[in-house]
């Protein structure tokens, strides 16, 4: 089985799974969250590679991948997506996305139709509130990329909740260690997107030809179970799956759930 990092242009990839000449059930692509990079899913490429070509990278500013425009706009992070699968000729994927990546992934499956036969958006952000948009924007008027300064641990409370069991604490540990490690000027640009962009795709899901599947956790506050239910409601072919128990980022804290449900969705029947 093949699994290397790549790079090209201003993309750094990881592509694993079955090499060269043997079968697969298919390409998935994973895009990652605003803070993360390529490694967030590790969890899913252990467990797909053996049936899948899985492809991950760092989305602009993230990871080694290069800066995104200082005003970006989605459709810069659909097309780095697109670019990608044209270096590496491959027609059409199953595309993942989780946060920021589940609107960067709805953005490709509008933009992109035949690249993208499946898609799933996980933990995605939809139509938030007049609260939530206020709470958000101040949160991106707060960052202070000059410095690096960044106090993530509101950050990790959102994302494990006010009483994190016990053995969630390795996971949080890792998650504290990839903000640290961001690229302040590219997190900044791409979380004051990710604040504003919640409304981006409303009036625009019901083009959407792919069937898609809106994911979420029971207990995610921000990227709600009511967010997921309604893009389902707007997609033609949507449907929403809300995971008991489980936050924003429940598919590297709790994998085997995830991996599950994105299994059921990718080969149905």
């Amino acid at each position: 089985m093949a699994d290397e990092i790549r790079h090209h242009g201003g993309t750094r990839y990881r592509i694993a799974g079955p090499a060269a000449g043997q079968a697969t059930q298919g390409t998935i692509v994973f895009v990652h969250g605003v803070g993360m990079s390529l490694d967030f899913w590790a969890p899913q490429i252990d467990f797909f590679a053996p049936r899948y070509r899985c492809i991950a990278y760092d989305m602009l500013g993230h990871g080694l991948s290069a800066l995104p425009p200082e005003q970006p706009t989605l459709a810069d992070y659909s097309n780095q997506f697109t670019c990608l699968m044209d270096h590496l000729d491959v027609p059409s994927v199953y595309l993942v996305g989780h946060s920021m990546g589940a609107l960067i992934t709805i953005e490709a499956g509008l933009r992109a139709p035949d690249r993208v036969e499946r898609l799933i958006a996980m933990n995605g952000v939809y139509d938030r509130t007049a609260e939530q948009k206020a709470a958000i924007a101040a949160r991106a008027a707060a960052l202070k990329p000059q410095t690096g300064e960044q106090d993530w641990n509101p950050t990790l409370d959102r994302w494990f909740g006010p009483e994190p069991a016990p053995d969630a604490a390795p996971k949080r540990a890792a998650l504290d260690h990839a903000l640290r490690a961001i690229q302040p000027e590219g997190y900044a640009r791409t979380y004051r997107l990710f604040a504003r962009s919640d409304s981006a795709h409303e009036g625009r899901l019901g083009q959407l030809v792919q069937p898609a599947l809106f994911l979420t956790g029971e207990l995610d506050p921000n990227s709600t179970p009511a967010m997921s239910q309604a893009m389902a409601q707007a997609a033609p072919h949507g449907q929403a799956v809300i995971l008991p128990g489980e936050r924003h980022m429940m598919s590297y804290v709790h994998p085997d759930t995830s991996n599950h449900a994105i299994t059921d969705f990718f080969q149905p029947g």
